[in-house]
């Protein structure tokens, strides 16, 4: 499966249609996980992703987060 239908498939299941999830949130996302995996260690990544997520469902956006 190829990354745009496997995170449709996600957003559907999750109920996130409604988050657009575009090519520069693609992008911060995994620069995010990138820079972290390597600047702290590889379990970062999903950690901090994982958080900024969480602050973005709070209401922060994802550039700021």
């Amino acid at each position: 499966m190829e990354l745009k239908q496997w995170l449709t498939t996600l957003s559907a299941g999750l109920q996130t249609n409604d988050v657009p999830l575009d090519e520069d949130a693609v992008h911060i996302l995994l620069d995010l996980a990138r820079d972290s995996a390597h600047e702290v260690e590889r379990v970062a990544a999903p950690l901090s992703t994982f958080l900024v997520g969480i602050a973005v469902g709070r209401g922060a956006t994802l550039g700021s987060a």
